[in-house]
């Protein structure tokens, strides 16, 4: 199923048109140039920048992720694990500490996908490149 390849993609971060080329130039959870992005894929050259301000609804789209996800995971740890508030956001803390590149990084890939989407013709030149 097409919608599993491009989840895959997102997640891994890579080029939604050809679901091979990174769209960063470093590791999901690297903190060395967290926010530095290809301006074109290396596999099929597709263009991450479209256009000026493309990526102002992928914050948009990560602020709404984020706020359900933060209360969920608060309300988890403190009606279900039972630990304190303070726990609990202290808990919220380390987990946005770490994850916060891999979250901003997957905002941009979702865009990406959910905008530009997978072409097969580019998978192709993509595969070819090796």
């Amino acid at each position: 199923m097409q919608w599993q390849k491009d989840a895959k993609a997102m997640f891994n971060h890579k080029c939604a048109e050809c679901h091979e080329g990174d769209m960063f130039p470093t590791g999901s959870f690297s903190f060395k140039e967290p926010f530095e992005m290809h301006e074109r894929c290396p596999k099929c050259d597709a263009n991450y920048y479209p256009e000026p301000g493309f990526y102002y609804g992928a914050m948009f789209i990560s602020y709404i992720f984020t706020a359900f996800f933060f209360l969920g995971f608060v309300m988890l740890l403190h009606w279900v694990f039972d630990l304190s508030l303070m726990t609990s956001f202290i808990w919220l803390l380390l987990f946005v500490a770490t994850f916060f590149v891999w979250w901003f990084r997957f905002a941009r890939a979702f865009w990406l996908n959910l905008l530009v989407g997978f072409r097969p013709e580019k998978a192709t030149v993509a595969k070819a490149k090796g």
